[in-house]
């Protein structure tokens, strides 16, 4: 059956794995990773810290084609080398359409993407890259103002985007203003795949959520995530909270 998705599903050839007991297969959620389908509009994975959220989505964007680093497809530079090789072993199942321009996000990172779209421009003689995100340098604003500035000037519909942790920079506010973009992209034809600890960013209606955990990936809803349940009682009870967790520290 066609799908007019831009990623359908990823697979992991798990015949090919030289051995799960060393990383990043013996990861519970790479070593229990079969086939992950994908939401057409929006996905998130989420999980604690060290579960493989960024394992498997920087794989997954490399086996797509997009620099370790981030950036788009044109992107081709490598200031430190520290991805694993679980994109070699990785099966990409792509729908009859395809994207007419993409990006990958990565928050920890994304300094050096700026980096190198400041020297490209020093180089070249030809319209400036810093003019699609924007036209200011990424260096002459503040962390969360140059993520903004990426998806509002550089994403547009019909593409396909890989974002690890883009709540790292902005604000609650500001996340709430990553949210309405996202809709309006999904609404322009983007397909997202988004790891997050954002219990704001996870409320995208009918996003598919995956949980990272010891028992591998499973499926959740939005109420059932720790994220959503730890932050509304403790909002809810923040003055006891804090009693708690305060005592006999």
């Amino acid at each position: 059956m066609l799908s007019d998705h831009f990623l359908i599903e990823i697979r992991l050839d798990r015949e090919r794995v030289p051995s799960f007991d060393d990383y990043p297969f013996s990861l519970n959620a790479v070593r229990n990773l079969e086939t992950l389908p994908l939401n057409r509009s929006v996905t998130f994975i989420i999980g604690e810290n060290g579960s493989g959220k960024s394992t498997l989505l920087e794989a997954m964007a490399v086996a797509w084609g997009f620099n370790a680093e981030g950036g788009t497809l044109n992107f081709n530079f490598n200031t430190r080398s520290s991805h694993s090789s679980l994109q070699d072993y990785l099966q990409l199942s792509r729908g009859y359409k395809k994207p007419r321009t993409g990006y990958f996000l990565r928050a920890e990172s994304f300094y050096n993407v700026a980096t190198e779209i400041d020297n490209l421009d020093e180089g070249q003689g030809g319209p400036p890259i810093i003019a699609s995100y924007g036209g200011v340098s990424l260096h002459a604003q503040s962390h969360g103002e140059s993520f903004l500035a990426l998806l509002m000037h550089r994403f547009s519909g019909n593409g396909f985007y890989i974002l690890d942790e883009p709540e790292a920079a902005l604000s609650p506010t500001r996340q709430m203003s990553a949210l309405v973009r996202i809709h309006q992209l999904v609404n322009a034809g983007a397909q997202f795949v988004v790891s997050t600890h954002s219990p704001i960013l996870m409320a995208y209606p009918e996003a598919w959520i995956y949980r990272l955990n010891e028992d591998g990936i499973t499926r959740t809803t939005y109420e059932e995530t720790e994220h959503f349940k730890t932050t509304r009682d403790f909002l809810n009870n923040y003055k006891m909270m804090i009693e708690v967790l305060f005592t006999d520290r």
